[in-house]
Parts: C-alpha cells; sequence; structure tokens
C-alpha cells in the first residue's frame, strides 16, 4: 500500500483552511492526509524546509512547495481537476511570483484565526497530530 500523500498547510490562515476544506469535500478515494505546519506532525517531518508558512505537500518522500504543491494535490483529486495540470506550462517562478503576493497578504485578505483548526469528528481520520 503506497503512503498517503500529506498536505501541511498553515492552521491559522483562512484561505489555507478553506483550500483544506475544499480538498476533504473532493478527495472522494481518501488519497491526502493533512497535518497544520504548527502542529508536531510537521515539527517531526524530515526534509520540510524550516520556517515555512504556505502550503507544503509530501508524496512519497519528495516536498512540493508553493504552486507545485497546490497544483499536485489539485490533480490528485482526479476529474475536472486533474485539469489544473495546464497550469503547469506557465513557468513556477512565475507562478510562484503570483502565490507569493497571495501569501504576503492572505491574513489580511482572508483572516487569521486565533488558533489552529481542530478537525471535526468526521473529518478526523484524515488529520494527522
Amino acid at each position: 500500500m503506497n503512503p498517503p500523500t500529506i498536505v501541511y498547510f498553515d492552521g491559522l490562515c483562512g484561505l489555507c483552511n478553506g483550500f483544506v476544506d475544499f480538498l476533504l469535500r473532493h478527495d472522494r478515494a481518501h488519497r491526502l492526509r493533512f497535518a497544520s505546519l504548527q502542529g508536531a506532525t510537521a515539527a517531526t517531518q524530515a526534509g520540510l524546509p524550516s520556517g515555512m508558512d504556505s502550503v507544503v505537500v509530501v508524496h512519497h518522500g519528495r516536498v512540493l512547495l508553493r504552486t507545485d504543491a497546490a497544483l499536485f494535490v489539485l490533480q490528485q483529486l482526479g476529474g475536472v481537476f486533474a485539469l489544473s495540470r495546464v497550469f503547469t506550462v506557465v513557468p513556477r517562478s512565475w507562478r510562484d511570483a503570483v502565490y507569493g503576493v497571495i501569501a504576503r497578504h492572505r491574513y489580511r485578505w482572508f483572516g487569521r484565526r486565533a488558533q489552529c483548526r481542530l478537525p471535526a469528528p468526521h473529518e478526523a481520520p484524515w488529520f494527522l497530530p
């Protein structure tokens, strides 16, 4: 059995939490697991860059960052979301520049939570500590 793909996210960020909600709704095959960057799992994960505050994906030991991470998990959902692959033709530096602008302003634009997201009981199997 393949290890699950782990999506690390900023547990305080409204946009990041909204992305996790979206992924939970559409990951019908339950391929994804989730962990807050502020949590114990992220602190012990080998290979994660220190000080990361944006989406990070670990898939079979490979670490994906920023737009590579977001596009990869969308493709994992399959169906119409696999069309997100088309954005990989845009140079990473351009994609990540736009991502950086959004990341810098995400708390102001989408809100900041007082504490990290806690999964609802029905979501708990897909969250790591």
